[in-house]
């Protein structure tokens, strides 16, 4: 029986360097015979640390596994920036390794906390966005008024970057505070608005805080489901505003849950759905290529921008896709086998929501309704509008919508 491998041990530093590390940490890069970890990590360490330094290829997470397999018989320390465990290496650790008691984790105060000790901001109050290696318009989501974000940056040039996109999104009074080195000798603190960031690119290691103010005009973006109309870019084919909100309320959207956004069309129920929770997960379906392009530029501007995107006429473009927690279908139920072909990729507990005007269409839900139970509701939504000197209703196309649980 070969002996078990030793545990690797995963030591947190912050920009002060060895000094900020602590015993136990000290004892363990001492008696380690290899330490991975940046370059510029690896170079905060002194000469009293006899091991082999291995700096981290690039792309890193393909790497791991490989990388840890090569000195598996060995003492592997690995260094990683502030807690190993909050947006850190050490959940890639874990998934690689299987588990955590092949780790022993020493974590050093996170970026996250350095920054609310400098700027008095509790730090349970406070939302905290990465960028490194994220698309930037994932920080839309984020944006409310009053709301305090920490932001983890990717580089230099991050602050300028987060300032254009909160001046594109209405939210240039935003005040901003750039924190480099948090907790090192070289910390420095710079302040200003987006609207007039004066700062050029500084150092790279810089995390960013914003309390969010929304300029007067800009268009009131709730958390909530049921977004103004003009939220979005569309051609017509957009569940409207109440009637998005219902749906969604009837899909139950979960953390961690993936949705099917059947017939796509502008994406508004999809990138609702991945705006009530960023563990959400969506697959937009959608067969016009300029729609769905414009469901992918929808999906960035509201800040969502990792929706899934596929092109291909339903049921058919469906077969490759992962299992869903729930399928929304907004259009095309009555093509050959799509609603057979969305119910059987439902697991025991899975919903199906299925909209639509047509009398064809109803007809169809309804007797699905009667197979499988579960709801069936017509919605109206009726708007005031001037009637002469006067105001009246205006009804809008009544939508039908069944809804459904998979039980087995």
């Amino acid at each position: 029986m070969s002996p078990a491998r030793p545990v690797v041990t995963v030591v947190g530093l912050g920009a002060d360097g060895w000094d900020g590390i602590g015993p136990r940490g000290h004892e363990a890069l001492r008696a380690a015979e290899v330490v991975i970890g940046g370059p510029r990590q690896l170079a905060l360490l002194p000469a009293e640390c006899p091991a082999e330094r291995v700096p981290w290829p690039s792309p890193l997470r393909p790497a791991v596994p490989a990388l840890l397999a090569a000195h598996a018989d060995r003492r592997v320390c690995v260094l990683a920036s502030g807690d190993p465990m909050f947006y850190g290496i050490g959940r890639t650790l874990v998934e690689v390794l299987g588990g955590v008691a092949a780790l022993r984790v020493l974590p050093h105060p996170s970026s996250a906390s350095h920054a609310c000790a400098r700027l008095g901001w509790p730090l349970e109050e406070t939302e905290v966005i990465s960028l490194v290696g994220r698309p930037l318009d994932a920080l839309t989501a984020a944006l409310h008024p009053r709301r305090r974000l920490l932001v983890l940056s990717a580089g230099a040039d991050t602050p300028a970057e987060v300032a254009a996109l909160l001046r594109r999104r209405g939210f240039g009074p935003t005040r901003m505070w750039v924190l480099e080195q948090l907790g090192g000798d070289r910390e420095r603190l710079l302040e200003g608005t987006a609207e007039d960031w004066p700062h050029p690119p500084g150092d790279p290691l810089n995390l960013i805080a914003l309390e969010c103010a929304a300029a007067a005009d800009t268009l009131r973006l709730s958390a909530a489901p049921g977004l103004p109309d003009e939220a979005y870019e569309h051609d017509g084919q957009l569940t409207k505003r109440h009637v998005r909100a219902a749906t969604l309320a009837a899909l139950a959207p979960a953390p961690g849950e993936l949705l099917w956004d059947v017939g796509g069309g502008s994406g508004s129920i999809a990138i609702e759905w991945l705006r009530t929770h960023r563990g959400c997960r969506a697959v937009s379906v959608e067969r016009d290529p300029v729609r769905a392009e414009r469901i992918a530029r929808n999906a960035a501007t509201l800040g969502v921008p990792g929706l899934r995107v596929v092109t291909g006429a339903a049921p058919a473009a469906l077969a490759d896709l992962p299992t869903p927690d729930a399928v929304f279908i907004g259009g095309g139920s009555t093509a050959p086998g799509l609603l057979d072909a969305c119910w059987a990729a439902l697991p025991a507990g899975g919903r199906l929501v299925a909209n639509t005007v047509t009398l064809e269409s109803e007809a169809l839900l309804a007797d699905w309704y009667r197979r499988y139970g579960g709801e069936l509701v017509r919605i109206a939504v009726a708007h005031a509008v001037p009637v002469g000197g006067f105001t009246g209703w205006r009804q809008a196309m009544p939508v039908t919508q069944w809804s459904a649980v998979k039980s087995s």
